[in-house]
């Protein structure tokens, strides 16, 4: 039987694990776009579970354990795989739930409710993806569980049929196929399961990548916050009377030295005063009683001191984002991810209350998004995702307030300032969520970014740095000139019943460059269709074009 002290070392284990290969598996992409990243996101979604499992007990049971991972996990999800990842491990705590320890028997009904929810959560699973891996090791357990009940067997059989599946995956899928490589999102799985494997038959935590290695990394940050910053759990206070014939207090100093650090003992005629921070308060106590007894004024005093970090670093993270939560003051509210700051203030101007910072390569997690939604002053609140990335993670957020919130399915930035222009304060939730999403079905958007790597995509042969041109998500072509890119693409864009062609340029483009692609697109266009040109500032995308 696995008990919770040996599951809570596993999942840390294959946090630092999937940390320490993450460019592995984002290599696996095969959209060449830069990308938020597979093998980042769920590093981060598993990585927001260390500290907290890092303070449980030895003697926690597998079901406490679990619950803890599984409600970390969805509050640090980042995009799809992170979120599919987080569903998978929220499944398998509802199976463990009620659990001391856990064997065959318990693992393989856990596996089995683990996918049974990401597939639920998923409107249209595809696969040759992370879900199908996740089905073969439930239906490979079940199968296990009838001939041994040896865990390290078992989870070994598991995680030898994930690996089978996972180079399946290749021909599952004609992008896999044609790029040569397995799913992303399969193969973070297995690395994770495979490090929990490894953690059951006996081994040794996982130590992260250096930090030259590893520099700048968030997760590296939060694997090491706690332990350089805090040595110790509880800060322990006490005050004693002293009794008749009081040993030397310098004694209770260097017994308090061996179980902690930052010891002061302050001593006189009467009272002794401590000060220690240790893991062990109960034995500091204890120790203290054969110098006297307890004063009532001040009591004794207990306090987790990474539970207090932890809460200080959040408080200084919203503080920064300006973000508190808010009673609701008005009918309606609106959240809408974005990067750029005139993307930003353009969302502000049409009336966001909350702009969440994120987009490709930085997908907000739920916590990022569920924070924002709790500080909209607002009895109602819709939240633009914008990028498809991040929809799962947004409706994540839904189900952990109690706020009447509305995602509206918003794919791109485009798409989110038409829903947002398409709002009538008159009008009801039903109405608007009907006719924002009319509007932003009704946007086309193009994008002009770069190759972030080699690839064969579509039938494109792609080298990086190549600029690339996307027609509503797909690869319409590649070019050399970025402004060569956006004439070709913005004339792609314009056929039919388009009035309006808008071009958003990036932090990358000069104003001078911007205004001379506009007037050269005008030129080129009909009359009938109007060009407007807006600074966005935004990373990765040199242009986002919109089509209305």
């Amino acid at each position: 039987m696995i008990n919770g002290a040996l599951f809570r070392d596993a999942i840390i284990s294959a946090a630092v694990t999937i940390d320490n290969r993450k460019r592995e598996v984002d290599e696996l992409n095969v959209y060449p776009v830069p990308d938020g990243d597979t093998g980042t996101n769920m590093s981060m979604t598993i990585g927001n579970s260390v500290s907290e499992l890092r303070r449980l007990e030895n003697n926690v049971t597998i079901s406490e354990v679990s619950s803890v991972a599984a409600s970390a996990f969805l509050r640090g999800a980042r995009g799809n795989s992170g979120v599919i990842l987080s569903l998978i491990f929220r499944g398998i705590s509802k199976g463990l739930s009620g659990c001391t320890e856990a064997g065959c028997a318990e693992f393989t009904e856990a596996l089995e409710s683990g996918v049974e929810s990401a597939y639920k959560a998923v409107m249209k699973p595809v696969e040759g993806t992370i879900l199908t891996v996740a089905k073969a090791c439930a239906v490979k357990a079940r199968e296990i569980s009838l001939s041994t009940n040896e865990d390290v067997i078992f989870w070994t059989e598991i995680c030898k049929e994930a690996e089978t599946i996972l180079e399946k995956t290749t021909e599952m899928l004609p992008q896999l196929k044609k790029a040569g490589v397995v799913d992303a999102g399969g193969k973070g799985l297995v690395i994770i399961f495979r490090a929990m494997t490894e953690i059951f038959a006996g081994g040794k935590i996982a130590e992260p990548v250096s930090v030259q290695e590893n520099a700048g990394d968030s997760f590296r940050t939060a694997v090491s916050e706690y332990d350089d910053e805090i040595n110790y759990t509880y800060c322990t206070e006490f005050m004693i009377e002293k009794k008749e014939n009081c040993p030397d207090p310098f004694m209770l100093r260097a017994y308090l030295e061996t179980i902690g650090d930052c010891v002061v003992v302050v001593d006189d005629e009467k009272i002794i005063k401590v000060h220690v921070h240790t893991d062990n308060p109960g034995n500091a106590i204890q120790k203290g009683l054969e110098f006297g007894h307890f004063t009532n004024n001040p009591r004794p005093k207990i306090e987790n001191m990474r539970i207090q970090h932890e809460n200080k670093v959040k408080e200084v993270r919203n503080a920064e984002q300006g973000l508190k939560p808010a009673q609701p003051e008005k009918q309606f509210g609106f959240v809408a991810v974005a990067a750029g700051h005139g993307i930003e203030a353009m969302f502000r101007d049409l009336g966001a209350d909350i702009v969440v910072r994120g987009g490709q390569t930085m997908n907000p997690s739920t916590d990022d998004i569920l924070s924002a939604v709790l500080a909209t002053p607002a009895e109602v609140i819709f939240v633009l995702p914008n990028n498809k990335n991040i929809i799962m993670a947004a409706e994540q957020a839904v189900k952990l307030t109690d706020r009447s919130v509305c995602v509206l399915q918003t794919r791109t930035i485009p798409q989110g300032i038409s829903a947002m222009l398409a709002f009538d304060e008159s009008e009801g939730l039903a109405e608007n969520r009907l006719n924002m999403t009319k509007a932003f079905e009704r946007v086309s958007t193009g994008l002009v970014t770069f190759a972030a790597r080699d690839s064969e995509f579509e039938g494109h042969q792609i080298k990086e740095g190549e600029i690339l041109a996307l027609d509503n998500g797909k690869l319409a072509f590649t070019e050399k000139d970025v402004n060569k890119a956006v004439l070709k693409l913005s004339k792609k864009l314009a056929k039919g019943d388009v009035s309006y062609i808008t071009l958003i340029y990036g932090a990358d483009v000069t104003e001078e460059n911007a205004e001379q692609t506009r007037n050269l697109i005008q030129s080129k266009l009909s009359d009938k269709i109007e060009v407007m040109l807006v600074n966005g500032g935004q990373p990765v995308y040199y242009y986002i074009i919109s089509a209305e």
